[in-house]
């Protein structure tokens, strides 16, 4: 079982990573040109706050059980490298960032979920790992969709 001190270190660890990818998100969505790409970027990192917020619900004990669907994972991610982020970006660029940073953070629950052993501990943390998974799907089909368009 994992120490609790240990459990709030990880979730606040989590906490500041929905924290970094927030004000990541903000700051481009506040650069980039594209209109489409922008509200991608606002919707994310509105998503960003509402992990945090879970997150701290965790922390401080308030929070229920978690319960999301299971995603498959199409792994569209490991056929292309992450970009560098510009203010130019293109559309699909900015998906493919946002795609493998949705990626970190579901690998880095599940390699959480991975470590611990207390059930309900793992529980949260494959929980948010899928909700990760879930993220990075909807971000994969909608990449598939703008890179792809000839086969619609």
């Amino acid at each position: 079982m994992l120490k609790l001190d240990t459990y709030r270190e990880i979730l606040s660890r989590a906490i500041d990573k929905e924290v970094e990818a927030y004000v990541f998100y903000e700051s481009v969505q506040e650069k980039v040109k594209d209109t489409n790409l922008k509200a991608l970027f606002e919707e994310l990192a509105e998503e960003e706050k509402q992990h945090r917020k879970l997150l701290e619900g965790y922390l401080s004990g308030k929070a229920g059980e978690l319960h999301f669907d299971e995603s498959k994972d199409y792994k569209v991610s490991s056929t292309f490298e992450r970009p560098q982020p510009t203010t130019d970006m293109k559309p699909l660029d900015g998906l493919k960032y946002a795609i493998k940073r949705e990626e970190d953070a579901m690998e880095m629950y599940e390699q959480f979920a991975e470590l611990i052993t207390d059930p309900a501990q793992k529980q949260v943390f494959t929980e948010l790992a899928k909700m990760e998974r879930g993220h990075k799907v909807r971000l994969e089909e909608l990449y598939t969709e703008m890179a792809f368009v000839e086969a619609w």
